[in-house]
């Protein structure tokens, strides 16, 4: 059986075992495009619900540990220092991805974002046709499908440039499907997000529909807070600046004043997080904590990075996030490293208290102190006001540089990179979009060359995997590849 963007997709995945706050849902059967997966509205649930545990399965590709994106493209990036010869962690730290790895590197990506498409794509055609979900739920998780449809595109158009746009669950279809143009995928995602906000619940609601202190799934601010992301991305200024004003004014966020409580899974400040499958197993809540926290010498065992000095040497005297979200480790050779520390329950038998965070509401101010910045609203003044509610939460005077356009948007993008470090790629993506990555992995930064490799422009975009070029000759590669 093939692997890769073109299988019918089956939940025999495992998509829904060993969630720990979805074990209500009934079991949907072995084959998600099946009538009978919809006749309920217990069984539909369960569909989107394995959606979320897969992101938070096995150390997920897109969410959780050492295949994560975060943990990934922080490697690619200039967050954190490898010291494993496993040959994923080696390609990405020193930017030598190759199309034939077939599994090993790049693959993870692609393979993940696709399959959790088909599945998106079936459960929106299910509920379509469906007569046995309630108009409540029908409307509800069709809102959560079409978010993921769109979260899904967002990451696969900003990993991989132009990609096939996936709204069908059709093989014959997707099958020879060729790349479409990026703006025509932002176009789909747009869509959907605006589908989303008008089908979502201001409310959190739990598989059976009903409210929730629980934010693990999707609700209406979810999607705005990824659409105020996808509108900062494509230069959307007043866009950005509107989205991201409707979440930091909805009542049920907060910056939490103690930077100890913003990665517990009751956090204010939490606008969607996902649930950890290894709780469920009582060890460990995210696998980031287990891999990311150091209790021996770096390279030993399950510990092969620490941040790199370029991430560690970026947080100002008095930052109280390299206090609270940053731990030490002194190793046998007196060396003392430094690590992540944003998740705390990395210990077998602790008391689960974290969640995976996926949206947080300080992202939003950045992302509207950003779209400020460059003319939206009342423009820098307010962009300042904005990034110092970041800057004075982490116990820092407010910004006291110059009051032009690029000196701010460079006091942004610093607040960014010590504020979201090793959360979902922001760093790679945020100098990817701002026309930093070549100086900063390049020369003058020669950030790829201090790993060991040799940077190409061409690397900003991941190539894609070869057994899919071979299957589908409509698709193309990615120059440098």
């Amino acid at each position: 059986m093939k692997s890769g963007l073109f299988l019918l997709i089956a939940l025999s995945l495992g998509l829904v075992s060993g969630c720990k706050k979805f074990v209500e849902v009934d079991s949907p059967s072995t084959e998600i495009s099946g009538g009978a997966v919809y006749s309920s509205n217990s069984s539909a649930a369960a569909v989107m619900a394995g959606v979320y545990s897969n992101m938070m399965s096995g150390q997920s590709l897109l969410s959780d540990g050492n295949r994560s994106i975060g943990f990934l493209q922080g490697l690619a990036a200039d967050e954190l220092t490898n010291f494993n010869t496993d040959p994923t962690q080696t390609q990405f730290y020193q930017n030598a991805l190759s199309s034939s790895s077939n599994g090993s590197t790049n693959y993870y990506y692609w393979q993940e974002i696709y399959s959790e498409l088909h599945v998106v794509n079936a459960v929106l055609e299910g509920l379509a046709g469906s007569k046995g979900v309630t108009p409540g739920m029908k409307q509800q998780l069709t809102g959560e499908a079409k978010f993921m449809r769109a979260f899904f595109h967002f990451y696969a158009v900003n990993l991989y440039g132009d990609v096939p746009l996936i709204t069908t669950t059709n093989y014959l279809t997707n099958n020879q499907i060729g790349r479409s143009p990026k703006d025509l995928v932002y176009q789909q995602i747009i869509q959907d997000l605006k589908d989303a906000q008008e089908d979502l619940s201001d409310n959190y609601q739990d598989a059976a529909g009903n409210p929730t202190t629980d934010r693990i799934r999707p609700n209406k601010a979810t999607a705005t807070a990824l659409l105020a992301r996808v509108y900062l991305y494509q230069k959307k200024w007043a866009d950005a600046a509107v989205q991201a004003s409707a979440v930091i004014a909805n009542t049920n966020y907060s910056l939490n004043s103690d930077l100890m409580q913003v990665f517990q899974s009751v956090s204010a400040e939490t606008i969607w997080q996902l649930v950890p499958v290894s709780a469920a197993s009582s060890t460990y809540d995210t696998y980031d904590a287990f891999f990311f926290v150091l209790t021996a010498d770096p390279g030993v065992g399950q510990y092969s990075v620490a941040m790199s000095p370029n991430l560690v040497n970026a947080f100002e005297n008095g930052d109280q996030r390299l206090v609270n979200w940053v731990g030490s480790f002194t190793a046998s050779t007196g060396q003392i490293y430094y690590y992540p520390f944003k998740y705390k329950v990395y210990l077998s038998g602790d008391p689960a208290t974290e969640d995976k965070i996926v949206f947080r509401l300080a992202e939003q101010y950045l992302i509207r102190a950003e779209a400020e910045a460059n003319g939206a609203g009342n423009g820098i003044g307010d962009a300042i006001n904005d990034l110092n509610m970041i800057r004075n939460r982490a116990g820092l005077p407010g910004y006291n540089g110059p009051v032009s356009r690029d000196a701010v948007l460079s006091a942004i993008l610093h607040e960014r990179q010590v504020e979201l470090f090793t959360e979902w790629g922001h760093r790679w993506f945020d100098l990817a979009r701002t026309g930093n990555l070549n100086p900063v992995m390049g020369s003058p930064g020669d950030v790829c060359a201090a790993k060991g490799g040799t940077w190409n422009p061409d690397w900003a975009l991941l190539p894609l995997p070869l057994s899919d070029l071979q299957i589908d000759s409509k698709l193309t590669q990615n120059p440098g590849y």
